[in-house]
């Protein structure tokens, strides 16, 4: 099988999250960082799935503005620049800022690496972002039903401060799988029509 971002999400929402989320959105940024799998649980809390088809996809992601909560602590020293006469052309100054890793993303509750079985090898756990990050592992398997199987390897520790969503920010959420639903039925449409033939 030639894993794909859609095949994963697509087992993850099918297998893994149905029952416990009341909706669910691919490519989402609701949170203020683009989640793959955006999951609303049934007590309305996020569940975050990053999708991944490659270890070197994995070992970027800490690289991520999801993992490093920034904070501004001034400017570095004024650089001034200068044309070949001497004449100030202008005044640099580098911001500094202090980073502190996360252990939860934004506005996250449970966060999740969905990964292809055969890419994966347990000291890849040193290189996650967080070890609070859970793990679910996709297989193939001979199923027309369910050709893909996805396995929890290991569960996502859950952030104690994540707030609960509004009854406005969950219908909101809905809204917004309510349009990609919609979408997703006009790409299937216009693949379905017969190319029109030029008029002669």
């Amino acid at each position: 099988m030639i894993w794909t971002e859609q095949i994963i999400a697509r087992a993850i929402a099918l297998q893994t999250l149905s029952r416990k989320c009341v909706v669910l959105v691919d490519n989402c940024n609701w949170t203020g960082h683009e989640c793959d799998v955006l999951g609303v649980t049934t007590d309305l809390r996020i569940i975050d799935v990053e999708v991944k088809i490659s270890r070197a996809d994995l070992k970027a992601d800490a690289k991520k503005e999801k993992w490093w909560h920034r904070v501004f602590a001034g400017y570095g020293p004024r650089e001034e620049v200068r044309d070949s006469q001497g004449k100030l052309m202008m005044v640099r100054q580098e911001s500094i800022w202090n980073s502190t890793a996360r252990v939860h993303p934004p506005k996250v509750w449970k966060h999740y690496y969905a990964l292809p079985k055969e890419i994966w090898k347990p000291d890849l756990l040193d290189c996650l972002p967080s070890q609070a990050s859970g793990v679910i592992l996709m297989q193939e398997q001979r199923s027309t039903q369910t050709p893909v199987v996805a396995e929890v390897v290991r569960r996502a520790t859950p952030a104690k401060d994540a707030h609960r969503l509004t009854p406005a920010q969950a219908v909101d959420v809905a809204r917004l799988a309510n349009l990609r639903m919609w979408e997703a039925y006009k790409q299937c449409d216009s693949l379905r029509q017969p190319a029109v033939e030029p008029a002669r």
